[in-house]
């Protein structure tokens, strides 16, 4: 069967359909945590639209240009104790009717839309240089430009202690400011870092590592105009969106990207027609793979054998011929190193391969 339809057409049969908004609300987000049992915060059709609210946690590190009174409401009502195992507000998670396991969202990202101009950096704990920079973390606040589409350093300081507590705010006036990056100007790219559909498991998941649900992939290339392809494991799906960026290099070194809360409007579409080994990701130009570990070469290697199944199981070429072609036109990149599981991702192009009539 082939793998999916005509890439960038909507088929007849995914018309968009109804138009649905999600806030971030306490009573729509669930903090630090995947988890089947969570009630749906919304219920949908294949094919309808969502406009929703995703917001980081990272917002109190300059609350007074981060933080506005919804997002207050989310960070003062939401107890700490119930803010685990993981760091990200999730919005959700989205039931969709007759998603059953072995199924797959299709999930049309279409829209994302900073909802101010501001985000942090954190040089954190987990940070792959923590030890390097003599166990001392760093925030750096940054303010978007909509006009030039790019992001430069507004102040950074210090922080105080250790970064422990999924929301913690920081009365940085109150702290010492000092210049960062002076001149320089940082190319906005939104993304979601982490979303997915709910673990098939008894339980909170920490929404920290990545896996076979989606979760915590850090990929910057899904955002506006890639597509996502997620396999079902409970029924309904329970998707949920967490962890907005504005930019991120591949990597995420410090530990975060420039963290900034998003309005997504996205699409959601269930295919019962394939199945995908993994979050798969489609952009305009490329198909992209990824593997997680703790290990990186056992994640180099789970990459590795998940785009040799998409080009053997779905494009239809042999075993032999797809790691042929892997090796001379593949490109694999570290996708993150700081998230427990780290990640690798290959892309391929898309435009190599014959149109098909």
């Amino acid at each position: 069967m082939p793998f999916i339809c005509e890439p960038g057409k909507v088929r007849p049969d995914v018309a968009p359909g109804a138009l649905h908004h999600l806030k971030a609300t306490p009573e729509t987000i669930h903090w630090g945590y995947f988890d089947p049992s969570i009630k749906p915060a919304l219920r949908i059709k294949s094919g309808d639209l969502i406009q929703a609210e995703a917001i980081t946690h990272h917002a109190g590190d300059a609350p007074e240009l981060m933080m506005d009174e919804a997002v207050t409401r989310i960070f003062t009502e939401v107890p700490e104790d119930d803010r685990n195992p993981g760091v990200h507000i999730m919005t959700g998670p989205i039931y969709v009717e007759d998603a059953k396991p072995g199924d797959v969202l299709e999930v049309r990202y279409l829209r994302m839309v900073p909802r101010n101009r501001y985000g942090s950096n954190l040089a954190a704990n987990w940070g792959y240089l923590y030890k390097e920079f003599g166990e001392k973390e760093r925030v750096t606040i940054y303010e978007l430009d909509a006009d030039y589409n790019t992001a430069s350093a507004l102040y950074a300081y210090d922080f105080p202690g250790k970064y422990l507590t999924p929301g913690t705010i920081t009365n940085c006036p109150e702290c010492d400011r000092q210049s960062a990056l002076p001149g320089v100007r940082i190319p906005a790219r939104p993304h979601l870092g982490t979303a997915g559909v709910a673990p098939a498991v008894d339980g909170r998941v920490s929404t920290i590592p990545p896996g076979l649900h989606g979760g915590n992939i850090d990929n910057w290339r899904i955002g506006a105009g890639a597509t996502m392809y997620y396999p079902v494991q409970v029924e309904g799906g329970l998707f949920s969106i967490g962890d907005p960026h504005v930019s991120q290099g591949d990597g995420e070194l410090s530990g975060t990207a420039i963290e900034s809360s998003l309005n997504v409007l996205m699409q959601i579409v269930l295919r019962k027609d394939f199945e995908t080994p993994g979050p798969l990701l489609e952009t305009p130009k490329w198909w992209i793979v990824h593997g997680f570990d703790e290990d990186l070469n056992v994640a180099m290697k789970q990459a590795s054998l998940n785009m040799l199944s998409l080009l053997s199981d779905h494009v239809g070429l042999s075993r032999n011929d797809a790691y042929s072609l892997m090796s001379v036109a593949s490109d694999f990149g570290v996708t993150q190193v700081v998230d427990g599981k780290q990640g690798c991702h290959v892309r391929i192009p898309r435009d190599i391969f014959p149109t098909k009539a």
